[in-house]
């Protein structure tokens, strides 16, 4: 092959390129709005420059503790200042950012801080005892191997100081004592090549150990601003932390919030009331949420709600597909929802259902079932296509025929940490493989039919359980409704519904209930998609809110297989 010319001989210098990095965005806010707000907790209150400066210390003091290129620091937190500044602080020290979600039990964060060799481990008071806990285990099965990383407390004035008392007793250090060591000016560099990791992030793993996603300063740098340019994010905006930063960085909106100089209202527990209070009184004009948060601000009863709500607020919602019900109850609020696409692999929004202004002029409820749609490929995201899982070809745009959804471009991770044969699979064909079904509308709007293991083939048709569960969410009585597959003497199998009701929901005869049910769905959808079985309760949910399939699979298969009707 001809070696590339291009029009000129220039070469790159240190004042026309430097590596892509997000770290940039907080020296600038110091900079040009030191005096703004950057971080609201409960009492406490941060400018831009403050954040900057405590940043830079942390990344001091890490560097003090020879934590630096090569090493991870792991944060075990809720959505406070520490977890923010550490988004900042822990890459300005070289050393790459892997946030827990402190919802997962001690053997997972075991794993992961094994997995990822953690030097430091940052810690909220609140969840101590889990790090304690798994760094026990880890003691037990390394045995004379052990290196204990550093263990940092983070003290929290909204909680019970005796957690804090106990872990200082344990000998961790308090995060205040830490960022005293710290130099507020810190002269850190940002990295040699844009390819270097900035931070790690460990997927759900129900049924394996979580695999690690790695990203790159580029990625993150790239994910940034594009969720905020295909957000519509304005400079100043006030952004409610309903999100968890341990969340693939928060989808990378941590460091979007940087580059437009905007204010985080961190909050530690999500509730809806805490939602609604944050709104009226700090003015929070974007948040992000999966469905089930959604679900909860809808289904708030009166007394927890100040509506109507004093301006527009942007939502954001993603991590499950969101029902069509509960996209329409939360814009008849005044909300204005945005419905995003996204993996951990991703580090945030891949796509986004973008608005059309024809839509403008159609019936309330199919504007809402347009916006439900994954939609199309955001800005940094080069390549997006359903294709054929065993040819690899595009599927027709018809909005019928399924395929998998795959993507390629520089948000996508840099690969799976330590795990050839995953990263050989997820990569295969120069595409990376979601492993989601879906297909592709004629206007290019990608929409999710399932995840591959989810579907259900039922005398050899195939019904996507998403599309089943959209329509329970419009029965009245239906809060939240998860469809899997349950054995069938007939079919094979059919689709079993697990149905959690609406408080005051009428449940004294479950048995007429379930026949309501089943009436409504059999009014509006093919025959063979209907539940042949309905069961009521609580639905078990991950560490980060999703409904857990698997739980819900193993149900089904123990209830048996339907029996052949005898009428």
């Amino acid at each position: 092959m001809a070696a590339v010319v291009d029009m000129d001989d220039l070469p790159k210098n240190a004042a026309n390129y430097t590596a892509l990095t997000p770290l940039w965005f907080i020296e600038r806010a110091a900079t040009v709005h030191p005096s703004r707000t950057s971080l609201v907790h409960g009492s406490k209150r941060y400018t831009w420059l403050q954040t900057y400066q405590r940043s830079r210390r942390f990344a001091s003091a890490l560097s003090k503790l020879s934590i630096g290129l090569g090493t991870t620091v792991a944060v075990i937190a809720p959505n406070v200042p520490a977890i923010y500044e550490a988004q900042f602080g822990v890459p300005m020290a070289g050393a790459v950012i892997n946030c827990i979600n402190f919802r997962l039990n001690a053997m997972v964060v075991s794993f992961v801080l094994g997995h990822s060799s953690a030097a430091a481990v940052i810690v909220d008071q609140e969840f101590f005892s889990l790090a304690e806990e798994a760094l026990k285990i880890m003691e037990e099965s390394s045995k004379a191997k052990y290196k204990p990383p550093s263990l940092i407390v983070i003290g929290d004035e909204t909680c019970d100081h005796n957690q804090l008392e106990y872990a200082l007793g344990r000998g961790a250090i308090e995060y205040e004592k830490l960022l005293e060591t710290g130099d507020p000016e810190f002269a850190w560099k940002p990295p040699q090549d844009e390819w270097q990791s900035i931070a790690l992030g460990y997927t759900s793993g129900t049924t394996a150990n979580p695999k690690g996603v790695v990203v790159s300063h580029r990625a993150a740098y790239l994910m940034s601003l594009s969720g905020a340019l295909m957000w519509g994010m304005n400079e100043g905006a006030v952004y409610l932390w309903t999100l968890p930063m341990f969340h693939s960085n928060g989808w990378s909106y941590t460091w979007s919030l940087a580059a437009l100089f905007g204010t985080s209202i961190c909050l530690r527990q999500v509730a809806a009331r805490a939602v609604y209070s944050a709104i009226a009184e700090h003015g929070v004009t974007h948040f992000c949420a999966a469905p089930v948060v959604l679900n909860t601000i809808i289904n708030a009863p009166p007394e927890e709600t100040i509506l109507p709500l004093p301006h527009v607020v942007n939502v954001n919602t993603g991590g499950a597909s969101p029902p069509p019900s509960v996209m329409l109850a939360m814009s008849q609020k005044g909300f204005r929802v945005t419905h995003c696409y996204g993996l951990t692999e991703i580090n945030g929004p891949a796509t986004y259902c973008a608005w059309k202004p024809e839509w403008n002029s159609l019936p309330f409820e199919t504007q809402t079932r347009m916006n439900a749609r994954q939609g199309v490929r955001c800005i940094g995201l080069e390549g997006l296509d359903v294709v054929d899982p065993k040819t690899s070809k595009p599927v027709p745009a018809d909005g019928k025929t399924i395929g998998e959804i795959v993507m390629r471009g520089n948000m996508v991770m840099k690969g799976y940490l330590k795990n050839e044969k995953a990263n050989a699979e997820a990569f295969e064909s120069g595409w990376f493989h979601t492993g989601d079904l879906g297909v592709k509308h004629p206007d290019n709007y990608i929409e999710i039919k399932d995840r591959s293991k989810d579907i259900i083939i039922s005398g050899g048709e195939n019904i996507s359980t998403v599309e089943v569960e959209n329509m329970l969410y419009f029965h009245p009585a239906v809060l939240e409704a998860s469809v899997v597959a349950r054995p069938d003497e007939r079919w094979g199998e059919s689709p079993c519904a697990f149905v959690a009701l609406k408080p005051g929901a009428h449940k004294s005869n479950e048995q007429d209930l379930a026949e309501d049910i089943t009436k409504f769905c059999r009014a509006k959808m093919p025959a063979y998609w209907v539940p042949k079985s309905v069961v009521f309760g609580p639905l078990p949910k991950t560490a980060t809110g999703k409904i857990q399939k698997h739980v819900l699979r193993d149900k089904a298969k123990e209830m048996g297989a339907v029996k052949i009707s005898k009428l």
